[in-house]
């Protein structure tokens, strides 16, 4: 992961070259700025989109890139990106934007959702060519969104090119199924009319696009995406497979790491982030997040961990079995072709509860002490997020009265947890009392060490 000081180092010191000002574009050296040097900086707030006033168009800053030197030009087809990719591993994000720009040059284009994914718009600014951005107007965005969007147009000077769903897909499910039909039965095919396909039209007019995806948004499906790789989903311009290219130049860069250089360099924001959102798509699909949960848990929140993808980025997942998740057995999931999901909540203050352990405490009316379970499922990224504040519950509870568990519920065991355990989704957390058989349901979605302490306590 890209550290603070990482991005630090993007925070642009500029000074103007004397006698160098062509026509309106003016020429800057482009240094890192020490870290120290930073500390005495203003730091800006971000600003929410509604409280921006206009400002003129920001000339555009042609900037040298040092992380990417300059090399004999090939062209793009006669790439290995499975290379460039480790070349670039370590490369700054605007230093890989803007070997992304140079390669594909009017091609190429940035996704915009409306939400922190401005900073690959500040980033393609910064490396002074020109550039693309557009995104996809599902017509079930929220307000602020869309303000957001003007916002970023007058700030950059920038005409977002906008993509719609086909309208008679859109009037044929509406009509069949409702406004809402993804309460019901999945989120899956109202983004595929209302965003997959409006975007497959999109990228076929395009060698090449930037996203905004992070291996911390999404542990389970986003560990392991390279900087640069080929589309696995989707075709480009040239048609066929392998004709687009996919560039993820904030990979290796933190979400804290990210709202840093939006404050550095006085980025405007959407401002539903103000409002506890963080990860932002449609209105009726996203909420703000509670203390404990990670940022994807404020989407399709009433859904298994599993669908937290809406189909954009669906390549990242390779799974024999997509209904467990376990399909070897063994609990590993294949996230870009590597096997690398292992057991959490391991700690010796946590009992890992196998099935009969958890039969037998469920048969028990009078138990020696109440237990506190997690069912969980490793590859699910909400669990994970919620990995240290359940073991910082165990060990605070740990010599007390209260025995605290974990009982792995997906694959072959997810039948018998749904039916016996009240599983809806992962995690779910139970209270087994000292002399009742029925567990209590946790009902709440705060997961932090405070609000699950309250629980146990109110009922212990």
């Amino acid at each position: 992961m890209a550290s603070a000081s990482a991005i630090s180092s993007h925070a642009i010191v500029q000074r103007e070259l004397r006698g160098g000002k062509a026509g309106t574009v003016r020429q800057f050296d482009m240094v890192a700025a020490p870290a120290e040097a930073l500390s005495g900086r203003r730091r800006w707030a971000v600003r929410p989109a509604q409280a921006l006033e206009p400002r003129r168009k920001r000339e555009s800053v042609a900037a040298t890139v040092t992380e990417a030197p300059a090399e004999e030009k090939k062209e793009v087809s006669d790439v290995s990106y499975e290379q460039l990719a480790k070349e670039m591993e370590h490369a700054s994000p605007l230093a890989i934007i803007d070997r992304a720009l140079e390669m594909f040059g009017d091609d190429i284009a940035i996704a915009f959702s409306g939400a922190e994914d401005v900073a690959l718009i500040e980033y393609a600014h910064l490396t002074g060519r020109p550039f693309r951005v557009f995104s996809l107007d599902t017509g079930r965005l929220n307000p602020e969104t869309y303000q957001f969007f003007d916002v970023v147009e007058k700030h950059y000077g920038i005409h977002i090119e906008y993509m719609f769903p086909d309208s008679v897909e859109v009037q044929a499910l509406v009509r069949s199924k409702g406004l809402f039909s993804f309460y019901e039965d999945g989120h899956q095919e109202c983004c595929r009319v209302r965003k997959v396909r409006p975007l497959r039209r999109a990228l076929k007019g395009f060698k090449a696009w930037i996203t905004g995806q992070r291996k911390d948004q999404s542990p389970g499906t986003r560990a392991n995406i390279p900087v640069v790789q080929v589309d696995p989903s989707f075709e480009g311009l040239d048609g066929g497979a392998g004709s687009l290219i996919k560039w993820n130049p904030v990979a290796n860069v933190d979400g804290k790491d990210i709202w840093n250089f939006l404050r550095t360099m006085d980025v405007p924001v959407n401002s539903l982030h103000s409002q506890g959102y963080v990860s932002i798509g449609c209105e009726p699909c996203t909420r703000p997040v509670l203390p404990g949960q990670h940022e994807r848990e404020g989407r399709w929140w009433w859904e298994d961990a599993k669908a937290k993808e809406c189909g954009l980025h669906k390549g990242n997942i390779s799974q024999e079995n997509s209904q467990n998740h376990a399909a070897n057995g063994k609990g590993v999931v294949t996230v870009n072709g590597v096997s690398n999901i292992s057991d959490i909540f391991s700690t010796q203050a946590i009992v890992n509860l196998s099935r009969p352990g958890i039969e037998n405490l469920l048969k028990l009316e009078n138990r020696k002490e109440p237990w506190v379970v997690v069912l969980y499922a490793p590859w699910c990224q909400f669990c994970q997020a919620m990995e240290s504040s359940y073991i910082e519950l165990a060990e605070k509870l740990h010599g007390s009265s209260v025995k605290v568990g974990k009982f792995r519920a997906d694959g072959e065991q997810k039948p018998f947890a749904k039916q016996e355990l009240q599983l809806g989704s992962f995690p779910t957390i139970l209270f087994f009392p000292k002399h009742a058989s029925r567990p209590i349901k946790y009902p709440s979605e705060r997961r932090d060490v405070d609000s699950l302490l309250a629980f146990i306590n109110a009922l212990r």
